[in-house]
């Protein structure tokens, strides 16, 4: 489609005017407080791909309410030494996958985690996780369940997976806690938000045509799915919509964005009508690590950069995960291929 959002001058200054509950930490504090009463006992479990070249472990961890959680850890073939860890996030609708389809990261020298997203995996990629908690009444998808209530909004529960994901991630013996990054497309980059906001101690962040940013604004922009089922839920229940913005406020990643500490890298397309950009420079422009960067595809949809970002982000995860603890580089920085950084792409940092 045509650009059909603010032009590039006035993304780079668009601000949100979605407000912030008052109550946005002590819930977030509570919620993870309570998820990590229970035990994370995370279970590592080697498996066959027929991959020479990475071992892989299918896990299972406690995340909220204790429900098991699944998740692959891939590592480069006869790892011995703790490796910068990368933990990743899936897209809406689908889940961790097959494990022989995770190759990138491993094959690049990092520990990778991907984590199930609950209830999902019926849509493009297999999962495994259930959700054990029902709803109230909700439009088809998953963003409008419980959407009335913060405790019981659908997120919650997935937020507080992916911050769990990210502990028993860390548990492993060959993941270096202490070089650790998230990331994730779409959905998978809003819950990298989110992640960023609640995890003090990342060293990297990189959200991808992030989804769950700046509602209001999302809601009433695009009429592209999954911001639709927003609307179509008011456009029934007309009287609530109060209350479902007051809900929405609680897991918006422009106020996860805020309070990260990390480093991170974006990225936006400007002909994006699912995840439309103006909702992802709200987020960029109000997050506070420090060497933020956004990649901006200029004639791109929600495929974004595919696989010009992956090379963007293969060299910024090398330079700063790529150190050990002597400081001798233990991943090798790639290089871009020719003319890559030329034609619709501009970053912006």
């Amino acid at each position: 489609m045509a650009l059909f959002d603010l032009p590039l001058e006035k993304l780079r200054a668009y601000r949100s005017t979605a407000p912030e509950p008052s109550g946005f930490d002590p819930f977030w504090s509570q919620t993870l407080a309570e998820a990590r009463g229970h035990d994370l006992d995370a279970v590592f479990t080697p498996v066959r791909t027929g991959l020479a070249t990475l071992d892989t472990y299918d896990v299972t961890f406690s995340g909220f309410g204790g429900h098991r959680v699944k998740g692959w850890l891939v590592l480069p073939a006869g790892t011995a030494e703790p490796l910068p860890l990368l933990v990743e996030f899936i897209g809406y609708g689908g889940g961790r996958g097959l494990a022989h389809t995770h190759l990138l990261w491993a094959s690049a020298g990092f520990a990778h985690f991907v984590m199930d997203t609950r209830g999902q995996g019926g849509g493009w990629s297999t999962g495994d996780t259930e959700d054990p908690v029902g709803s109230t009444p909700a439009s088809p998808g998953f963003l409008t369940r419980g959407i009335e209530d913060p405790q019981d909004f659908y997120y919650r529960r997935v937020f507080t997976d992916a911050v769990r994901a990210v502990e028993a991630a860390r548990s492993h013996p060959l993941t270096d806690s202490a070089r650790t990054a998230v990331t994730g497309i779409s959905q998978g980059g809003g819950i990298t938000l989110a992640v960023a906001g609640l995890v003090p101690d990342l060293v990297a962040v990189a959200p991808d045509v992030p989804f769950l940013c700046d509602f209001p604004r999302a809601a009433t922009l695009t009429d592209a799915l999954p911001y639709r089922e927003i609307g179509r839920y008011l456009s029934v229940h007309r009287d609530r919509r109060e209350r479902v913005f007051e809900t929405l406020s609680y897991f918006d990643g422009v106020h996860f964005a805020a309070r990260a500490t990390a480093p991170a890298l974006f990225s936006t397309a400007l002909e994006d009508d699912v995840c439309p950009p103006s909702t992802v420079f709200a987020a960029y422009n109000a997050y506070a690590g420090h060497g933020k960067h956004i990649e901006v595809y200029d004639f791109n949809g929600h495929d974004g950069g595919g696989p010009f970002q992956q090379v963007s982000q293969l060299r910024w995860f090398a330079e700063r995960l790529a150190e050990d603890s002597a400081g001798t580089p233990s991943v090798k920085e790639p290089a871009y291929p020719s003319g890559s950084r030329a034609g619709g792409r501009r970053t912006v940092g």
